[in-house]
C-alpha cells in the first residue's frame, strides 16, 4: 500500500490577522536554513518509515506556493531517494490565488509539482471581503487560468452556506465554478469555529449564521449540481471527475500510513501517531538538536486505530468494509459498530449496510458528525 508524505511550510506572504500560526512573513525566512532543516526532518522520517512506494506528496501550510522552487525540487528529489515513486505519483501544492504566487507556478511545475489546490473560496467580491481574503474574483480567476495551463491537475475550493446566502445565489456561483472546467472541487460549508472573529460576531449579534435547514438545502443542491456536471461527491465535501480524486487525501480517509514533515505536521507511521513542534522556532531548534522536529510520538492501541479508521472512512461515498478494518486491527466486524444504532439509522435512511460494507447515505452526510458519534461501538471508543 503506497505511503503519503505531507510537508508543511508555515510561512505566509504577509502576517495574517486571523491565524496565530503563520507568524512569519516571507522576507524573514532564511531559505537555506529552512531547506536544510526540512531535508533533515524528511530524512528522519525516511529512516523510520522509508522504503516501499510513495504514492503522493502534499505541500501544505501557510503559503507553500511562495516556497522557493529550488526547495520544492530538493524535497521531491530527496523523497525519490528515500522511496520508490509510484508510476502516477501525485505531487500537490496548496496555493492562494494571488498574482504574486501565480508567477511562481511555472517554476513549481518544473520542480515536479503536478497538481495544485487553489484557495479561491468564493466567486463574489463581497463574499471574499467577508471571508477576509485579500484577492478579488478577477485576480483569483487569473491565477486559476495560469494554474490550468501549467499543472496537469487543478483543484479549487469554495465556501458556501454563508450568512444570508440563498439557493438561487449559490446555484449561480457554483454553476460559474463548474463552468471553469477543473477536475476537482472542494466545497465546504461555512462553520463558526470557537475563538474566531466570526464566533465573536455571532456572540455579539453582528453576524447571523445560516440555520441548519437552509444549510442542508444548500448541501443537497451542491450534490445535485456537481453530479449533473460529472463531478460527483466522493467524500462529504469533495467532488471530482472519475479518476481525479485527491489520492493524497484518500490516503487519510482510507487510513493508510502518512508521514508528516515540518512545523505542526501530524503523521501516522507503523501504528504510531507523530506530531511535530508547532512553533517554527521550536521546530527549528529541535531539528538542530536532535535531527528531527518531533514533539510527541506515541503508540496507538488497536481500538484507537480501528476507531480512527471508521471515523475517516465513513466520510467517503464508498464507506468502510467492517471485515477489512476488523481483520486489520483484530476485531470481529460486529464489534466495531453499535448494531442497534445502525438499524435505527438504516430505518431513517441515513446509513446503508450491505454485508460488511457500511456507508452513510446522501441524506445522512449533512449529519455526519452526529452519526459517527452514534454508530461507532461505545466499547471501542472507551477501550
Amino acid at each position: 500500500m503506497a505511503l503519503a508524505l505531507y510537508i508543511h511550510w508555515p510561512f505566509c506572504a504577509r502576517k495574517c490577522p486571523y491565524c496565530d500560526f503563520n507568524s512569519h512573513v516571507r522576507a524573514e525566512v532564511d531559505q537555506a536554513a529552512w531547506r536544510a532543516a526540512l531535508l533533515a526532518d524528511l530524512a528522519h522520517e525516511a529512516a523510520l518509515g522509508g522504503g516501499g512506494e510513495l504514492g503522493s506528496i502534499f505541500f501544505g501550510g501557510g503559503t507553500p506556493s511562495l516556497m522557493p522552487p529550488a526547495t520544492v525540487a530538493a524535497l521531491i528529489e530527496a523523497a525519490g531517494r528515500h522511496w520508490r515513486f509510484s508510476d502516477d505519483i501525485e505531487i500537490t501544492l496548496e496555493a492562494n490565488p494571488s498574482s504574486v504566487e501565480a508567477a511562481n507556478f511555472a517554476a513549481l511545475a518544473l520542480a515536479g509539482v503536478n497538481r495544485v489546490s487553489l484557495g479561491l473560496q468564493a466567486l463574489e467580491d463581497a463574499a471574499l471581503r467577508f471571508l477576509g481574503r485579500l484577492h478579488d474574483v478577477g485576480e483569483g480567476l487569473a491565477a486559476l487560468d495560469i494554474a490550468q495551463r501549467v499543472f496537469a491537475r487543478v483543484s479549487f475550493d469554495l465556501i458556501y452556506a454563508r450568512p444570508g446566502q440563498t439557493p438561487e445565489a449559490w446555484q449561480a456561483e457554483l454553476g460559474r465554478g463548474l463552468g471553469i472546467g477543473a477536475g476537482h472541487l472542494s466545497l465546504y460549508q461555512l462553520t463558526i469555529e470557537p475563538g474566531t472573529r466570526f464566533a465573536t460576531q455571532v456572540r455579539e449579534g453582528e453576524l447571523h449564521a445560516l440555520a441548519d435547514d437552509p444549510a442542508a438545502d444548500l448541501f443537497a443542491l451542491t450534490r445535485e449540481l456537481t453530479a449533473a456536471a460529472g463531478l460527483p461527491a466522493y467524500e462529504v465535501s469533495n467532488h471530482a471527475r472519475p479518476g481525479e480524486e485527491s489520492r493524497h487525501n484518500l490516503a487519510y480517509w482510507r487510513y493508510r500510513d502518512y508521514l508528516g514533515v515540518g512545523p505542526g505536521a501530524h503523521g501516522r507511521r507503523h501504528g504510531k501517531a507523530t506530531l511535530r513542534h508547532r512553533k517554527p522556532e521550536n521546530w527549528m531548534a529541535a531539528v538542530a538538536g536532535s535531527g528531527h522536529g518531533i514533539a510527541d510520538e506515541r503508540a496507538l492501541g488497536a481500538a484507537e486505530q480501528a476507531t480512527e479508521a471508521l471515523l475517516m472512512g465513513l466520510r467517503l461515498r464508498d464507506g468502510v468494509d467492517l471485515a477489512a478494518i476488523g481483520a486489520r486491527f483484530g476485531f470481529a466486524p460486529e464489534a466495531l459498530v453499535d448494531a442497534r444504532k445502525v438499524r435505527l439509522h438504516r430505518r431513517l435512511g441515513l446509513v446503508e449496510q450491505s454485508g460488511d460494507r457500511l456507508t452513510v447515505t446522501p441524506a445522512g452526510m449533512p449529519l455526519l458528525d452526529a452519526l459517527l458519534a452514534d454508530v461507532v461501538a461505545p466499547e471501542l471508543v472507551a477501550a
